[in-house]
């Protein structure tokens, strides 16, 4: 019987995005035993011995490691590298952002999902994110443009990546990449279809994703 271990770090306890992510992967293959476990218990021989996926839900993945996301998971965690990479090479500006755009890495191509913003006056956790935020066809093509440019400089493998950004005035303001379905991701839940923790898991285990369809309208954001 197929196993995946969704990786969680040691405070996941009650973590909305461990159980969203378990949850999409029952719905789509109902014989897989899901087991979510620490990030730190995991090694190679482990992994090896049961013949199981590794879906990690976080940046802290151990170089001893082995399996086919270390590299992409190493370049995200190190956000300063990975700013002076969108800087130099692709002239973003870069700095703090609270706003997520999904893109959908296939190995057909990119799905270019909705924005998610943060919305400050929800404090309860997992419910203070929203999506679709509404950008000007301007902004969403500036957005797709580095987020393409990106994801392929790294040689990214299939997966749902969070470009996280902000604004400086009008022009984007790149901050960092998320290589999974990060917390801004339970925005996507009975919003989109396929929600992106079950995009993640058809983009692992290469079932095609054709579309992603919103059932929500879009949040207007000023002027952008």
């Amino acid at each position: 019987m197929p196993k995946v271990l969704v990786a969680v770090d040691a405070d996941f306890e009650g973590d909305a995005v461990a159980a969203r992510m378990g949850a999409a992967i029952a719905l789509s293959s109902p014989s897989t035993v899901v087991e979510i476990c620490l990030i730190s218990d995991l090694n190679s021989a482990a992994i090896a011995s049961t013949e199981a996926t590794i879906c990690p839900l976080t940046l802290n993945v151990p170089d001893t490691l082995a399996w086919t996301g270390q590299t992409i998971y190493r370049n995200c965690r190190d956000v300063s590298a990975m700013r002076d990479r969108a800087s130099k090479q692709f002239g973003a500006i870069t700095g703090i952002g609270n706003f997520w755009l999904a893109v959908v890495w296939t190995a057909k191509g990119p799905l270019y999902g909705e924005v998610i913003g943060l919305e400050a006056d929800k404090l309860s956790p997992g419910s203070n994110y929203s999506m679709p935020v509404h950008l000007s066809d301007v902004s969403r093509q500036q957005l797709y443009e580095l987020a393409f440019r990106l994801l392929q400089s790294l040689s990214a493998p299939p997966a749902t990546y969070l470009m996280q950004f902000g604004f400086e005035g009008n022009q984007i303001c790149f901050d960092r990449l998320w290589p999974f379905p990060a917390a801004p991701a339970i925005a996507s839940v009975n919003v989109q279809v396929p929600d992106l923790f079950l995009c993640h898991w058809h983009c692992l285990t290469n079932i095609p994703i054709y579309d992603m369809q919103i059932t929500l309208p879009a949040i207007a954001l000023g002027n952008q």
